[in-house]
Formats: structure tokens, sequence, C-alpha cells
């Protein structure tokens, strides 16, 4: 897959593709249901699929001092695109010159103009252009009269529609097994391993410590994880919080204990899946009632992980 930053120059041959158009943050099973409708619609015109995403998110734009919460980093995203088979993914710079257009002025100058689609596909609930004045209804008319075809995907789901915010709620509550059925994957959190104080060590179980970032905050506690180090994936133990029995931290951290890992991994990029939670974050009495407690968490998730 190509990928176009924001601000780059579109090459001849990447323009005209068949686009989903979005955010995509998540890349859940909404979202596919999107992409695979371009996909349809670049096989029946004979034009490579490609993916339009907002860069960066509009919410950050819009709410600077917004809490965290993306779903995927940008790699882990395009990582995801990938895999549905997507030839080109152009990342569209949102400032505030792209907000202040029109949703005419919008199809024009982006659609148009610098990608020159021959499709784009939708989710129903898609705005856009100035004060989101433009929706699905109003892009189809727009693409009548500029040269495109547009199809508009109806929500995924039973009842409630699959959405990226249905899946925020589902993490900050704990809630895995929804939010991994609603991604189609377990919800990972991707990152560089960080040398933290090595208390973990002490205790018997050293941890791989990752920033969280722009990351939503999951429910704070401990979590069964699997962890993606080198193209391998080995089950461990995850606890996500602020540390309070040794020294409470300025921000949450995710500290993965790796079973039956012992090879130095500062520095190295690790991608964290969470599987189930398990508890929550606790202040213990004593190093050793902690001690016993990790203990007790790693069986626990080694017992559930192994059921999987």
């Amino acid at each position: 897959m190509q990928r176009h930053a924001a601000g780059e120059l579109i090459d001849a041959d990447a323009r005209g593709a068949a686009i989903a158009l979005g955010n995509f943050d998540g890349v859940h099973l909404g979202h596919q249901a999107v992409i695979a409708s371009a996909r349809a619609a670049a096989g029946a015109k004979n034009a490579p699929l490609g993916i339009a995403v907002f860069e960066p998110h509009p919410r950050r734009l819009f709410q600077p001092d917004a809490p965290p919460f993306r779903l995927q980093t940008n790699e882990q995203r395009a990582r995801a695109l990938a895999v549905l088979s997507a030839q080109h993914l152009y990342e569209i710079k949102f400032d505030r010159a792209l907000s202040q257009l029109s949703d005419e002025e919008f199809a024009r100058t982006v659609l148009v103009k610098r990608l020159s689609v021959a499709h784009v596909s939708v989710g129903a609930d898609f705005r856009f252009g100035r004060g989101r004045m433009g929706d699905a209804k109003s892009l189809a008319r727009l693409g009548t009269s500029l040269g495109f075809s547009v199809e508009v995907v109806s929500p995924v789901g039973d009842g409630a529609k699959i959405s990226s915010s249905a899946i925020r709620e589902a993490i900050a509550t704990g809630a895995l097994d929804r939010a991994n059925a609603l991604l189609g994957r377990p919800w990972a959190i991707e990152g560089v391993v960080q040398r933290g104080f090595q208390r973990g060590r002490g205790f018997g179980f050293a941890t791989a410590n990752v920033a969280l970032g722009d990351y939503l905050r999951p429910r704070l506690g401990v979590y069964a994880v699997q962890v993606a180090i080198d193209g391998l994936l080995f089950d461990g133990v995850a606890n996500v919080g602020v540390n309070p029995t040794v020294g409470t931290l300025p921000e949450p951290m995710l500290e993965a204990h790796v079973f039956d890992f012992d090879a130095d991994l500062y520095g190295k990029i690790i991608e964290v899946e969470l599987i189930a939670f398990l508890r929550d974050e606790a202040k213990f009495e004593t190093a050793e009632i902690l001690t016993r407690q990790i203990a007790e968490d790693a069986s626990a998730a080694r017992a559930l992980l192994r059921g999987l």
C-alpha cells in the first residue's frame, strides 16, 4: 500500500481511485463495510482502491484540550487498512483552512482536484464541510454533478450500530469482549518499551513499560494480554494504571509482563493486545501482598489465555 502523507503532492498514477472516506479510527467492522463498498466499486470501475482519512483527527483541531481518545496510532491504522487490500492511503491535512470549506468546495478541491476520485463510499452518518453542513446525501448530489459515483453504506450491527464511540465506551468500562467483537480483533496498544523503575523485576515479574500517549485511557486495572514482539505473539498479563502501591505515576502507563520471555526489550516497539479485564487497579498494604496478587493475576491470565 502506498501512503500519501498530508500535504504531499499526489502523483498521476495514484489518482482516480475508488475511495472509502472517513476517519476510520479503529478500522472496526463498520469501517470495514464502507471499505468493502469501495473495493467493489474499484473492481467495477477497474480503478485502484484507496482510503482517505483526515490527519490530524478533526476532534484534535476542534477540541485541542480533549482527553486522549485514539483507538490506534496512524501506523496501526495503516497496517489494518493494508490488510484490507487498499492500494493507496491518502492522509488529508485537516487544518483551519480545510475546516472552513463548504461541502461543495471540499468536493471540488480535495476529491476532484487533488485526488480525481472515480468513486466515494461513506457511512450513513458521514458529515463534512464548514459546520458539518454536508452529509452523505449532499455528497451523492455533488458526485453526480462533479463526475464521481457515491455509495452510502448503512450502519452495521444488530440493534446498536457499530461505532468508534461505542468501542471507546466499552474500553473505558473494561468491556473488552464487547470492544474486541466490534473491532473484529483485539484492541491493542503499541509503543516503545521504556526503562522504568524496574520494581517488577524485584517481584519476579519483569515488565515492559509503554506510555499510553494519545490512546484512549482504558479502565485502570489488570488485563490478560497477548504481546507481539518481532512478529511473534506471547501470552502475558498487564497493568494499566499509576501503580499506587510502589509510587504513583504522574500518568497511567501500560506495564506488561510477558510469560516465558526474558530477552531485553528496552527500546523495542511492541504491540500489546488487551484480551480480557481481570480486576481493577488497587493499592496494597505491603509489597509482599502485591507480589502474591501479581502471581494470582498471572495464573488467572494464563488460564484464560489457554482457553482461547
